[in-house]
């Protein structure tokens, strides 16, 4: 270009005297401008061929590469949302992360319960096994002194059964003494009966019967044996027909016939509580000095007198059998049905109680008057408390 540069310079800078004179070299230097131009024209068409390639190249790189941004883009897009999901996800981690935590948290803290419990569980079996180690003794133990007792109690049946005709013969003699009874210690017939007294010249026999073992299946027919064989004393004369069996109070239950019509005499089965009042109706006759003297309405008073007081006591020996039954039924529900905390207080509590009766005094008598005035003390309470008293119980005649 540098040639056809100094041509169009030349151009603009001729003078009327270089067109006249130096026109040769203006043209030969047109010439060679021309020939720089044509070269340059050339390579100028040979540029646009370039260019024109280039731009075609251009054009599919710029095709190409708004496709590659297209997909940059979409790549960025589909980027943007993979780093929402990472990130999601990444939230979701950590929220997982936490929650394994916490759960590992718990895991340590149910681990940590779960010995603690275990240990609890076995200290209570170990306490379990105690108690019932313990329970186990103490039924063990009950058991041994309810053998215990019940063996003491028959062992005390059976003391009190062979000192029962002792037993007998002191309280006889007692109540004989205390009222002016005559108590025979040797009869003037054959034979020698356990306890005879004399009331208006009659000889008034009480025979002490009691069993020979704890087994009391027996007894009843050992007691209807007895009142056959003492035909032999019924029999004599001055013998009373009203023959008296004494048998121990705690045997009564298992005798179920009292009374026995033998035609010529008549046996009674009583208790040691019984001998008082029956001595005592007994004793009536001797207001009389001979039985033959009296009147048809004496003889009536007097059998009356008397029928009264057997059925007395043995309305009394009935009464006290149902009430002793009940009362051992209760006892043996205290003993099965209670718990074994209550029943082992009631046990201690038992031993601590002491009843104290009144007390007999030999040289004393109990009169009936004392009775009676204890009896309306009783009734005033019993009023006070809505407590039903028995009918006929004010009935009592006085026995002095």
């Amino acid at each position: 270009m540098d040639k056809l540069n100094l041509f169009f310079s030349k151009i603009k800078e001729v003078t009327f005297w270089q067109r006249i004179f130096s026109w040769a070299k203006i043209r030969t230097l047109s010439y060679d401008a021309f020939e720089e131009f044509k070269s340059f024209e050339k390579n100028l068409t040979t540029h646009k061929e370039s260019f024109d390639e280039l731009k075609n190249n251009f054009t599919q790189i710029k095709t190409k590469n708004d496709n590659f941004l297209a997909k940059v883009q979409d790549l960025d897009k589909l980027v943007e949302k993979k780093d929402f999901q990472i990130e999601t996800l990444d939230s979701k981690i950590d929220q997982l992360n936490e929650t394994i935590n916490n759960l590992n948290t718990n895991v340590s803290k149910f681990e940590s319960a779960k010995e603690e419990r275990e240990k609890d569980y076995e200290n209570k079996i170990a306490q379990l096994n105690q108690v019932k180690d313990n329970l186990e003794k103490e039924r063990i133990r009950l058991n041994d002194e309810r053998v215990k007792e019940k063996d003491d109690y028959f062992q005390n049946m059976k003391k009190l059964w062979s000192e029962h005709e002792e037993t007998v013969q002191q309280h006889i003699k007692s109540i004989c003494q205390t009222y002016l009874v005559n108590y025979v210690d040797k009869v003037p017939f054959k034979g020698s009966p356990d306890n005879t007294i004399e009331i208006c010249d009659e000889y008034i026999i009480f025979d002490a019967k009691s069993p020979a073992s704890d087994d009391l299946t027996n007894f009843p027919k050992y007691i209807k044996a007895q009142t056959e064989s003492v035909k032999k004393y019924a029999k004599l004369e001055n013998v009373k027909k009203d023959i008296f069996l004494v048998i121990p109070t705690n045997t009564i239950d298992s005798i179920s016939q009292l009374f026995y019509n033998m035609s010529d005499y008549n046996v009674y089965v009583i208790t040691n509580d019984s001998i008082e009042p029956i001595i005592l109706s007994l004793k009536k006759i001797e207001e009389y000095e001979f039985a033959e003297k009296l009147s048809p309405e004496d003889r009536d008073n007097i059998c009356r007198i008397i029928g009264k007081f057997v059925h007395t006591t043995k309305r009394k020996i009935q009464i006290d059998q149902f009430f002793t039954s009940l009362f051992i039924e209760l006892i043996v529900k205290c003993s099965n049905e209670l718990p074994e905390d209550i029943l082992k207080q009631v046990v201690e509590l038992e031993k601590a109680e002491k009843l104290n009766p009144p007390t007999e005094k030999r040289a004393k008598q109990i009169l009936t008057k004392d009775l009676r005035e204890r009896n309306v003390v009783l009734n005033a309470e019993a009023k006070i408390r809505d407590i039903e008293i028995p009918a006929n119980f004010d009935d009592i005649k006085k026995l002095e």
